[in-house]
């Protein structure tokens, strides 16, 4: 079992910064990737940015230039810096991992309780 805890989030003018954080506890080892997913009110939850245990990278496009996603070794905590921040960035945001058992071809994932960024004009 992987526990995950989000925190950072809060409310900011647009063009501003927030850094989240995603702490994870329990089975750290076997996480194979994490990442940060949103969701705004009437929307689907959608992939903001990922990375690999390896250190590889993923951002959705219209998020690219603006945040980073990091974390330290190894994959705790992982961290999404936001900046130019935009009214249509606002959602809850979740912190993601997925663990993998590669003998037995068999994935998990696990999620945080999701943290509210409002973004305002």
């Amino acid at each position: 079992q992987v526990y995950l805890v989000e925190s950072g989030g809060g409310s900011v003018q647009a063009g501003g910064s927030l850094r989240l954080s995603c702490s994870a506890s329990g089975s750290i080892f076997s996480i194979s990737n994490m990442g940060w997913y949103r969701q705004a009110p009437g929307k689907e939850r959608e992939l903001v940015a990922d990375i690999t245990y390896s250190g590889t990278t993923n951002y959705a496009d219209s998020v690219k230039g603006r945040f980073t996603i990091s974390r330290d070794n190894p994959q705790n905590p992982m961290y999404l810096q936001m900046t130019s921040l935009k009214v249509e960035d606002t959602a809850v945001y979740y912190c993601h991992a997925r663990t993998k058992v590669v003998a037995l071809g068999t994935s998990y994932d696990y999620w945080g309780q999701g943290t509210q960024v409002t973004v305002s004009s």
